[in-house]
């Protein structure tokens, strides 16, 4: 699986983890725990690319860390 960069904040409006993944426009998951929220977060992150291809849209790569100057 492609390793994008995972926003994880905890959501007192939801009671649940948000996990947003920015370089996937609208790709965001929740979960009960932290490690649910993960979890739920790369199986979107897979409908989220299966549905891009069967689409025909680009799918971004991932950027991996981010570089300050």
């Amino acid at each position: 699986m492609a390793k994008y960069e995972l926003v994880i904040y905890w959501s007192e409006a939801d009671d649940s983890f948000v996990v947003e993944v920015p370089e996937l426009p609208g790709c965001m998951a929740d979960g009960v725990s932290y490690q649910a929220a993960v979890a739920n977060a790369e199986r979107i992150i897979k409908e989220w690319i299966d549905t891009a291809k069967e689409e025909g849209r680009p799918i971004p790569e991932p950027k991996g860390r981010l570089i300050y100057a």
